[in-house]
């Protein structure tokens, strides 16, 4: 079976030469110098300045998504013309309860949703040509990303501290969006993921697909990247009964379901285009659909989730480190779990055009991209996301204290306005 697979990507592209290594031990023509990312970094573009009037946010959900089987969730729309006035009403759908009245008359929703949220470790086994295995001065070629679950579930991500969004601490996502709709929503209304760490799965790759950068040790891997195609491949079962794919042995397993919020945590691991010189990519997120069948009344299955590398401290330039990659991914995921929600086009101050509810996409690279946090003695770099009323136009923004971006209100200090199609 072949399958279509829509994702939204984090990436950081910045092209340059690569440079020379230099070691004492062997180098092979796949190994790349420990400091070849601090040079890719998103590059900066500033947009328009917003005009009068602005677009309007509905104040009643539709319920959720019918006929799937897939995790909790709740549709609304917002008004607002598209440059050539074709299209007027934008429907989109979030992970949750509403935060309002669902239907004309209906009973207020806010409440507390939990999710599950698996964490799925993925081991890194880097092949020769033929399949066996690697090894470089001596040492095998694998890198486990069981050693990030724990600073990772011990981040705001997972663990709660204190926003102004919320009158009790809660998580990085849940603070987000009470955000958007912080003037909308019923105090008690949140959104929490109860994490939970399963089994890892490992990632078979053959030489030609990858390369990387060891460590000072010598051991494997300061940090590894992929050619996507090659990614894709290993990562998405092509069957529904496949279990040599890394989300295939998950779900065959029975370690992430229909109903979960899923991630898949993976050691220093970025994505590449054609050639090294095309990366990074630092994380996406998407579902897995598979067919239903009689136990569930024939309804499509979508497995939500995420492929996010934890990165470590001084691989890159822009401040992207720790749960960067993670948050910009759950949060998204909130905003967009299917991968569908479409928006006016727009033009963010980083340069990226699009016409999708991805909040992370409209900030990541900007110099005041992350929000430093300091939980459980250390400090995380969570990224900064956009606020419905940005994509919506909504002037003034009936956010949180009139807020288009969250935690760090001054990244975006004024709305979307929609762009002609490919913003040209």
């Amino acid at each position: 079976m072949i399958k279509k697979i829509l994702f939204s990507l984090t990436l950081v592209a910045f092209f340059v030469a690569l440079p020379a290594a230099v070691y004492a031990q062997t180098v092979d023509d796949d190994q790349i110098s420990a400091d070849y990312l601090l040079n890719k970094s998103p590059q900066t573009v500033h947009g328009g300045s917003i005009g009068a009037g602005g677009g309007v946010l509905g104040t009643r959900s539709s319920g959720s998504q019918l006929g799937i089987d897939s995790l909790v969730n709740w549709s609304s729309y917002f008004y607002i013309p598209a440059k050539d006035n074709s299209q007027f009403t934008w429907q989109y759908t979030m992970v949750g309860h509403a935060p309002f009245a669902r239907g004309e008359g209906g009973d207020w929703d806010g409440e507390t949703t939990t999710v599950n949220a698996p964490l799925v470790p993925v081991v890194m086994d880097l092949r020769n040509a033929d399949g066996t295995p690697r090894f470089v001065n001596g040492k095998r070629l694998i890198s486990d990303g069981t050693q990030f679950v724990t600073p990772t579930l011990q981040s705001p991500i997972f663990s709660r501290t204190f926003y102004s969004s919320s009158d009790r601490a809660t998580q990085y996502t849940d603070a987000v969006q009470r955000a958007e709709f912080f003037n909308l929503a019923d105090p008690d209304w949140h959104t929490m993921l109860r994490p939970a760490v399963k089994r890892a799965r490992t990632m078979v790759l053959r030489r030609g697909t990858y390369a990387f950068s060891l460590n000072s040790d010598g051991t494997c891997c300061r940090f590894i990247l992929v050619d996507i195609n090659a990614f894709v491949n290993a990562f998405f079962p092509p069957t529904a009964t496949d279990t040599a794919s890394v989300i295939g042995a998950a779900e065959n397993g029975g370690d992430i379901k229909t109903k979960d919020m899923s991630t898949f945590l993976f050691p220093n691991t970025f994505l590449f285009f054609g050639s090294t010189a095309n990366c990074c990519v630092l994380g996406f997120h998407t579902y897995d659909v598979e067919p239903g069948g009689p136990e569930n009344g024939f309804r499509e299955r979508r497995y939500v989730l995420n492929y996010s590398s934890w990165i470590s401290p001084g691989l890159f330039g822009a401040g992207f480190t720790d749960v960067t990659a993670v948050s910009h991914e759950l949060s998204e995921t909130f905003n967009d779990p299917f991968v569908n929600n479409v928006t006016p086009w727009w033009l963010s101050p980083n340069g990226n055009c699009q016409n999708n509810l991805e909040d992370g996409d409209v900030v990541e690279g900007l110099p005041n991209a992350t929000f430093p946090i300091t939980v459980n003695g250390f400090t995380y770099h969570p990224q900064n996301e956009a606020l419905l009323q940005w994509f919506a136009g909504v002037t003034p923004s009936n956010a949180i204290s009139g807020a288009y971006s969250y935690p760090n209100p001054a990244v975006l200090t004024s709305a979307n306005v929609p762009q002609n199609p490919g913003c040209q």
